[in-house]
């Protein structure tokens, strides 16, 4: 019990830190450009046209609504931490589990923590949703997602229970692919590129834990991209309506749109944001066409 308060007082922690962080994500992710593309330098000292960075969209959003704005979706957020962490702890405990003689150790415990992560996901989503649709808000100005009770009743209110697990299948999708690729890749090198004899091999363990870690996170999102567009989409809001979003049926078309127009990677990178390519800037709706 002890170790599951630590890790919510940590995970609540890092939540606050981050969360300006994963608002101006979002916003890109929708397609929200309220600043015009400005001539500047690329990594290699070039000049090019580049699109506002993280600071800047920050210093856009302080502006607008103040330090405080940066925070908006926060109170979902840590419920949502707070109880995915209970969850995950529990699941991990919890001996009824199958213990998967017939596998490998590594398999084994890929297969527990993939069955307790999804558990904490799927109970969890609702208050992801509620996230969401409190940062999207800000694009249209819209109070209607004003706190965590009234946006649960808001949400149930139009959409019925469905509404609270909008955009869960990619999410839970890309959660179970980035853990395999990413325990799969550190077992692989682990086991065979890193000679246990040698010192120092628990750091380098750990190192290849997390250099496999930021790789499938890299491979796997686009699943984390349209999760988040689907949670938003057609919900009444306008970062979820046309022009900044089509309607989309189900995520397999969101999905689809996306790679056609090019747009799988959008919100991966805040910082040296080169402009879309073949796109036009509209400064009336601010975002790209």
């Amino acid at each position: 019990m002890a170790d599951t308060c630590g890790q919510v007082l940590l995970g609540s922690g890092l939540t606050v830190l981050s969360h300006p962080l994963m608002y101006i994500k979002v916003l890109v992710q929708v397609g929200h450009e309220p600043l015009p593309p400005t001539l500047g330098r690329n990594m290699f000292g070039r000049q090019v046209y580049q699109l506002p960075g993280l600071f800047a969209y920050a210093k856009h959003i302080i502006k607008i609504d103040g330090k405080s704005g940066l925070f908006k979706g926060l109170t979902p957020r840590l419920c949502a931490g707070t109880i995915g962490t209970i969850v995950h702890s529990k699941v991990l405990q919890d001996n009824t589990l199958p213990d998967f003689q017939n596998k490998t150790s590594s398999e084994s415990l890929t297969t527990k923590e993939m069955i307790a992560r999804s558990c904490a996901t799927i109970v969890t989503h609702p208050f992801h949703v509620v996230t969401l649709r409190c940062m999207v808000q800000f694009i249209g100005r819209e109070a209607k997602y004003s706190g965590v009770f009234d946006s649960i009743v808001t949400i149930y209110r139009e959409e019925g229970i469905l509404g609270f697990f909008a955009g869960l299948i990619p999410r839970l999708l890309g959660d179970v692919l980035s853990l395999w690729i990413c325990n799969m890749l550190a077992h692989f090198i682990n086991t065979y590129a890193i000679d246990d004899s040698t010192s120092h091999t628990g750091e380098i363990k750990n190192c290849s834990q997390a250099v496999t870690g930021f790789f499938a996170s890299m491979l796997t999102y686009p699943f984390v991209l349209v999760s988040n567009l689907m949670a938003v989409n057609n919900c009444g809001l306008a970062g979820g309506l046309p022009p900044y979003a089509a309607i989309y049926p189900n995520w397999l078309h969101c999905w689809s749109h996306l790679s056609r127009e090019g747009n799988m990677s959008r919100g991966n990178s805040l910082f040296f944001r080169k402009l879309p390519a073949g796109k036009m800037y509209a400064i009336e709706q601010k975002r790209f066409f």
